[in-house]
């Protein structure tokens, strides 16, 4: 048996601009359509007649082209890129929900796709009737859906309705049940898109904790997420898409550095090149903001264990104040991980001279968690108060915690709450039968 899972050869997808998309039928409606469906082919012939003979040419899209890669099972890909890049194109052609205008997809193995809310549920059906017309569609025997009914309805928190058409459901219990379904019926491979933009945070971690267990337990996942987090935990891999093609396929954190560059700008670098357009009044102006390795290297993404530095550049107009530039840190929930203040010793209570300063904040390896961090500048005077600028926002980057074990993670692959992931020194004292040994502080080397 090959351990190829997918293999994507010139693969391509061309839509017509313009042509109209049609709305969900009910039970009653499909029957009657199929009744009418001649009479509906004979317009359409003549409509296509009468559209060509008044240059009702409509022009072509490529959404595809030229896509090409290799998954192999028990591999966990991430695919990232912008709107309309082609992402969700991809998943659908792989999940066989539309066919490619060219080129080649081989799969092997059972394919279970959530490409939207309620993908593959039929409104007019409860819960429990979709439940097993899912599972019969992804090939699953009667007593496999039995045996994994209840730990389905179970995770999706729709006890209550399971016997109530799901079109009365929210939008949250349909996506619940949706997701539970698909990764609990044990496909080979589990195609996902964008499943964390719908649901509330608790929902959310569940979605990922049970990617990581269908990841764990050797089958293939294809995950499309606008979380950088969620990807650089779940995947090692990623493909970056950009127009229809891929254009970076690599170590996750690569290519989510990639797309932060490539896609926004450098997130990482803010520089003002008139003085008089600067944030600042006459005293003093912000000219530049910097997100930087060691080296001095500008970066969008840091492992985990690496030193961050920040830069703020201000340009001192009025000579003889003593300035405290600050930093204001924020994570993706909005809340402020840490402010912190410029205390150099050699310009602590110090009148400042004219002329331009590069103020370093450093912050250390093994303290920031996964995930994006917003930062926000200012150069302050402290007696008495005054805030000569205060730049929201500035610069961003994004903290990746890979699964090595040897950051404050450890062997632990789930998610970790907190603003603040400290890598902090253990001690252990062992008790033999003879009492415990005093502690010599000595021994502690902080």
């Amino acid at each position: 048996m090959s351990d190829v899972a997918i293999r994507v050869e010139g693969l391509g997808k061309k839509y017509r601009l313009g042509a109209n998309a049609q709305p969900y039928q009910t039970l009653r409606e499909s029957l009657t359509g199929a009744a009418a469906a001649p009479a509906r082919a004979v317009s359409r012939v003549l409509g296509r007649s009468a559209s060509a003979n008044g240059n009702g040419h409509r022009p072509d899209f490529w959404a595809l082209r030229d896509v090409g890669f290799e998954v192999k099972h028990g591999e966990v890909l991430g695919i990232i890129g912008r709107n309309g890049a082609g992402k969700s194109t991809l998943l659908k052609l792989l999940s066989q929900i539309t066919e490619p205008t060219e080129g080649r997809i081989s799969i092997n193995g059972r394919v279970a796709s959530l490409l939207e809310v309620g993908t593959g549920f039929h409104p007019e059906l409860t819960g429990r009737e979709n439940v097993f017309l899912n599972g019969a569609i992804l090939g699953m025997s009667r007593a496999d859906i039995l045996r994994q009914f209840d730990e389905i309805v179970a995770f999706a928190e729709v006890e209550q309705f399971i016997d109530t058409p799901v079109k009365h459901y929210s939008s949250g219990m349909y996506l619940r049940l949706a997701f539970s379904v698909a990764a609990h019926l044990e496909p080979e491979i589990l195609v996902v898109d964008e499943v964390l933009a719908v649901g509330d945070a608790s929902f959310q971690k569940k979605c990922l904790n049970k990617m990581e267990d269908v990841g764990r337990q050797g089958r293939t996942v294809l995950f499309v997420s606008h979380s950088m987090p969620a990807i650089t935990r779940l995947c090692r891999r990623s493909l970056l898409l950009r127009y229809g093609h891929v254009v970076v396929d690599g170590p996750s954190e690569r290519v989510v550095d990639s797309y932060l560059r490539s896609e926004h700008g450098s997130t990482a670098v803010r520089t003002w090149a008139e003085r008089d357009g600067a944030p600042g009044n006459d005293t003093v102006r912000l000219r530049a903001v910097r997100v930087r390795t060691m080296d001095g290297t500008i970066a969008n993404a840091f492992d985990i264990r690496q030193p961050v530095g920040i830069d703020i550049e201000f340009e001192v107009l009025q000579p003889g104040r003593v300035l405290v530039p600050n930093i204001h840190a924020f994570n993706d929930d909005g809340i402020c991980v840490f402010i912190a203040s410029d205390h150099d010793p050699a310009w602590r209570r110090r009148p400042r001279p004219a002329g331009r300063f590069v103020s370093t904040a450093w912050i250390p390896g093994n303290f920031l968690a996964e995930g994006s961090l917003v930062t926000s500048v200012a150069v302050s005077t402290m007696d008495p108060v005054i805030v000569h600028f205060f730049e929201r926002d500035v610069v961003a980057f994004q903290i990746v915690d890979k699964l090595d074990g040897d950051s404050a993670r450890g062997d632990y692959a789930g998610p970790m709450p907190g603003a603040v992931r400290p890598l902090l020194q253990w001690t252990t004292e062992h008790y033999s039968n003879e009492g415990p040994r005093p502690l010599v502080a000595e021994e502690l080397a902080f």
